[in-house]
């Protein structure tokens, strides 16, 4: 392959992999740090990714353009796992930040692949190495290109199948029974499954401000609601733009956060994202 067009993999795959890590470091900073494991993991991936990403820009190296390609199948496998069936007790949910991010990883595994299969011009630029790795990087991977296509395309399908079930699924609209527990001494309201409830500070008692990517990460408890012993609060409801009904706590829209995994956690408690502060809805 001539040099003009391996430039062009070159920068585009680098640029694609940049690309992920500043998605994934957006998503840790607006609130996926405060996941358990989770946020260790998307800090873990942005510094791999970019660090890839300089080094493939920087030095051309085949090697390390490959260990970008594989890098970045592995990020997207993680989030098929966190959709399907759950990772380290998250489960992921779609967004348009996570289309997006799983589109572009697609692309860099593309490309970054295709970069590290050819050869440059003649079969110059070969790094050292002995054996078959040698050959590889003096010649290419015959077959490689085929291979390449085949495994983008497949995982292309599997990333559009796994985004369908996830849009599929519809918010539940039946009776919600708002319950209290005490995390950290102080007594907050919960939903039915023990879930910590939030209050978002730009909402009015008649209107959420949380849509778009906001409801990604803050679902808002819909439905008919009832109150446990200990809830003596007023309880209401407002009607969100998609036509649920969206359960309403002393005049503040209620919500659960994807952080929260099991009863007794509060990790969105005073988080500063998606255009304001959320913190827990106390029973008093």
């Amino acid at each position: 392959m001539s040099s003009l067009p391996r430039l062009g993999l070159r920068i585009a795959g680098a640029g694609l992999l940049a690309a992920s890590g500043v998605i994934h470091l957006d998503l840790y900073l607006t609130g996926y740090r405060s996941i358990p494991t989770i946020g260790g993991l998307f800090l873990l991936q942005v510094s791999g990714v970019l660090a890839a990403a300089v080094a493939v820009f920087a030095t051309g190296s085949r090697i390390i353009a490959a260990a970008g390609a594989g890098l970045a199948l592995a990020t997207l496998g993680g989030y098929l796992q966190s959709v399907w069936i759950g990772l380290f007790g998250f489960k992921e949910i779609r967004t348009t930040a996570g289309i997006a991010a799983g589109v572009i990883e697609i692309a860099a595994f593309a490309t970054l692949a295709a970069f590290a299969a050819t050869p440059g011009a003649a079969g110059q630029h070969a790094e050292h190495g002995g054996g078959r790795l040698r050959t590889w990087t003096r010649f290419g991977i015959p077959g490689a290109g085929q291979a390449i296509v085949g495994v983008s395309a497949v995982a292309l399908a599997v990333f559009g199948i796994s985004l369908a079930a996830v849009n599929g699924k519809t918010p539940t609209s039946g009776n919600e029974v708002l319950k209290t527990t005490t995390i950290g001494g102080v007594k907050v309201l919960t939903n039915g499954k023990g879930l910590t409830l939030y209050w978002f500070a730009p909402d009015t008692p008649t209107t959420s401000k949380c849509y778009g990517v906001c409801v990604g990460y803050w679902p808002p408890v819909t439905g008919t609601p009832s109150a446990a012993p200990g809830v003596t609060g007023e309880l209401g409801t407002i009607k969100r733009s998609d036509g649920t009904t969206q359960i309403t706590y002393n005049g503040h829209p209620l919500y659960t956060y994807v952080g929260d995994t099991a009863p007794g956690q509060a990790f969105g408690n005073n988080l500063n994202v998606n255009g304001g502060l959320w913190h827990e809805v106390t029973a008093s």
